[in-house]
């Protein structure tokens, strides 16, 4: 079996943790977030997986590997330009076994969840689907578009972001894709599957069908939603193959150097190499590798980058300090970012 992770965005919304590397190499719980992606679909039974990247292509191969660490074999598609979500799985689809049979499991690159993607697959192939979505129900889909169904599971229409939602099932990012649908998509142009494919395999009356599941799931597209991500998995509201410690409070890389009187709580993670200085207060934050924090200086629901520095007395709460930057500012505030082009 055979997947494709989208990892060819810009992660904007990401800013400023993304100046200097892709979103889906930010840890989750002191791990490349990438790598939850990739256990998943190894647990799953899948043993190929081709991986779509663009922004800052050429820094996932000295992080990944070959895929073996994890059973699989990782191929590396680099788009030339932003092709969006279609665009992006037609052009990694080259990279597929030409002639296999079974489904394509796509994966959105920045989605958590704690889905069984098997019973996905087993749903899929039970129903003759020609695709199959994971749809989670959320509070509010105000800010979603939304993915109605019938009684029967079948998708009935994808609708646009609305301030009166006509239902709270929402696309959540992880499909099963019948081949020969990927082979139909156009190439060599910009395509969207939401507004563009999905719709359109409606109007043809094509098998287009909802799996619904109330797991965890998080899109993880902002620094407070990825220092969210990864208390959760630290704190054990969800679970990742890739992540192998026991729920707890806090995880600490066993390289890096805390002084006896901080406090690190609120599933906060501290990476390889991090110095946490005295009297220092760390809550449902994430601390990179190498970053640095004075002593009796608070870091809230933040995320510290990277060989990032934050100066004694400085309290943060909900921030981002980007790869090697630092904070000397008592209040928290990162110094201002000059607006900057961010292609690699």
């Amino acid at each position: 079996m055979e997947a494709i992770i989208v990892a060819g965005g810009l992660g904007t919304r990401m800013l400023p943790l993304t100046l200097h590397r892709p979103k889906h190499l930010l840890p989750v719980g002191g791990v490349p977030f990438v790598l939850h992606q990739l256990a998943k679909l190894s647990a799953a039974g899948i043993e190929r997986v081709v991986l779509a990247t663009s922004y800052y292509a050429d820094q996932f191969r000295p992080v990944l590997g070959d895929g073996s660490a994890w059973g699989l074999e990782l191929v590396y598609v680099r788009e030339a330009e932003p092709l969006g979500t279609g665009g992006a799985i037609r052009n990694a689809a080259r990279h597929l076994f030409s002639g296999a049979a079974d489904p394509v499991v796509i994966l959105n690159g920045d989605i958590l969840s704690g889905h069984s993607l098997s019973d996905q697959l087993i749903s899929h192939r039970s129903h003759d689907a020609e695709v199959t979505l994971h749809l989670v129900e959320v509070d509010d889909a105000r800010a979603y578009g939304c993915v109605p169904t019938d009684p029967g599971g079948a998708v009935t229409a994808f609708v646009e972001k609305s301030q009166t939602p006509v239902s709270r099932q929402i696309n959540a990012g992880c499909y099963v894709f019948a081949r020969g649908v990927i082979e139909e998509m156009p190439a060599d142009r910009v395509l969207s599957i939401e507004r563009e494919t999905f719709p359109s395999m409606l109007a043809e009356g094509r098998r287009v069908r909802g799996y619904v599941e109330a797991a965890y799931w998080r899109d993880v597209g902002t620094p407070r939603a990825l220092c969210q991500a990864s208390a959760d998995l630290v704190l054990g509201r969800v679970s990742s193959p890739a992540y192998a410690f026991e729920p707890a409070d806090r995880w600490i890389s066993g390289r890096a150097d805390v002084d006896p009187s901080a406090v690190i709580t609120g599933g906060s993670s501290i990476g390889v190499g991090a110095v946490v200085g005295a009297a220092t207060l760390v809550e449902g934050s994430m601390v990179d590798s190498g970053a640095r924090l004075g002593e009796r200086s608070q870091v809230i629901d933040s995320v510290v980058g990277k060989g990032a520095s934050v100066g004694p007395g400085v309290v943060m709460h909900n921030g981002a300090v980007t790869d090697g930057d630092r904070v000397t500012d008592a209040r928290g505030t990162p110094r201002e970012h000059r607006r900057r082009d961010i292609s690699p």
